[in-house]
């Protein structure tokens, strides 16, 4: 079987810009792939979702605005997500940045919408910039793959527990999910989430308590709004956002990547996400930007046992985004609606084969796991310092740890060849 690396280098050889000549969108898509994409948009946008709306409601946005904003987010995701898969070839999943509106929680309120707005725009420049250096990447390149698998297994962990820690609300749903994902693997494994998706869904919705009385059903349209420049605004939101997003969001997107056997082009999945992100500043949209945790969705085996042809998985959820944005009022409704222990079933049966990959490859060599073991759990802590996530954090644990062994090891293979000599 092709590596996902061996596969993305193929295509990117047979034609500028890593287009394939020999096959099209249409002869690479697979039920799996388009399934894996959807799930993808029903996790991103399930818990992220509630905390921009918190930040929306902290800053007392309206009605519109707050709908123009999730407008933003899905459609800027969607664009990129779609656009960059299909031209890399390579299942590049982006999303709004959670850690960004969890910082904006806690700090909209001081400024008015319009300065906001321009604190967006300078973000997104800014995160650009960083992107078309090549610094960004270079850097994470140099992480060594244990810890990079560590961190995200410490990512996914949550996800794991979550889908047992459901069976207090929903133990029916859960069983007969993680039955059916079990049951079908063994025959068919490409489609085992999806049939466990659908029993969920169905064991569900039999279910009652389920209110869908706050689904406004319509097409949301984007409200405009002028930036304002202001320093307060600036030090105060822009650069903490734009330094959250690259540290929380783009840093482990990037490793999920290379997780999975992918060498992307950094600089421009950077550059692209903070245009993006500047484009749709205006609309409401506070930051785009590579996933983390969801992009394990389609970046693995359950999109597709092909590598070459997981790209799928990302042009589909990039639709799938787009028709959420389009409808971004009913889509506020409806997740507030579903039980969140439909979400955790979801997301817990659609990681589980990533994270038992991840968690493997992070313990494989002998010398790196004890930086391995650092990482995965300070990822999995789910600790924020300075407003910087877990993922972060233990990624720089993570290597302090391997450089401090490295270099007692070091040590003390000169001192044993001073002996010999």
């Amino acid at each position: 079987m092709a590596t996902a690396e061996q596969g993305a280098e193929k295509d990117t050889d047979e034609a500028p810009g890593g287009l394939s000549e020999r096959r099209g969108l249409l002869a690479d898509a697979s039920l799996s792939a388009v399934l894996a994409g959807l799930i993808t948009v029903v996790v991103s946008c399930s818990g992220p979702l509630l905390v921009v709306l918190a930040a929306a409601a902290a800053g007392h946005l309206t009605d519109e605005q707050t709908a123009s904003w999730v407008w933003a987010a899905c459609v800027g995701s969607g664009v990129t997500c779609a656009v960059l898969s299909w031209w890399t070839r390579i299942p590049v999943i982006t999303a709004f940045s959670t850690p960004g509106a969890a910082v904006l929680v806690g700090s909209l309120g001081d400024y008015s919408y319009p300065e906001a707005v321009g604190a967006f725009l300078v973000s997104g420049l800014l995160m650009a910039l960083v992107g078309l250096t090549g610094v960004f990447g270079k850097a994470m390149r140099r992480v060594p793959p244990g810890i990079v698998a560590a961190m995200l297994a410490g990512v996914l962990f949550s996800f794991g527990v979550g889908l047992f820690s459901a069976l207090d609300g929903a133990p029916v749903a859960v069983l007969v999910s993680l039955a059916t994902y079990l049951g079908v693997k063994q025959r068919s494994p490409r489609y085992a989430v999806a049939w466990a998706l659908l029993a969920a869904v169905l064991v569900t919705a039999v279910v009652p308590g389920i209110d869908a009385s706050s689904v406004d059903i319509g097409l949301t349209l984007p409200v405009l709004t002028a930036p304002e420049f202001t320093g307060s605004a600036l030090v105060g939101l822009a650069v903490p956002l734009a330094v959250v997003t690259m540290a929380s969001q783009n840093a482990p997107g990037l490793a999920v990547l290379a997780a999975c056997g992918y060498r992307p082009d950094d600089r421009l999945l950077i550059t692209a996400t903070g245009l993006a992100s500047t484009a749709l500043a205006p609309l409401g949209g506070h930051a785009v930007n590579l996933a983390a945790i969801t992009a394990a969705i389609s970046t693995g085996e359950e999109a597709h046992r092909d590598p070459r042809r997981r790209y799928v998985a990302g042009v589909a959820c990039g639709v799938f985004y787009l028709l959420a944005g389009v409808c971004g009022a009913a889509l506020v409704g409806l997740f507030t609606a579903l039980p969140p222990e439909l979400i955790a079933v979801v997301a817990g049966v659609a990681l589980l084969a990533t994270f038992s990959t991840s968690l493997a490859q992070a313990v494989a060599d002998e010398q790196g796991r004890d930086a391995a073991v650092v990482t995965f759990l300070t990822t999995a802590s789910g600790v924020t310092l300075g407003g910087v996530g877990s993922a972060c954090w233990g990624l720089v644990l993570g290597l302090v740890t391997h450089v401090a062994l490295t270099a007692r090891r070091r040590r003390g293979g000169r001192r044993e060849q001073q002996k010999t000599a």
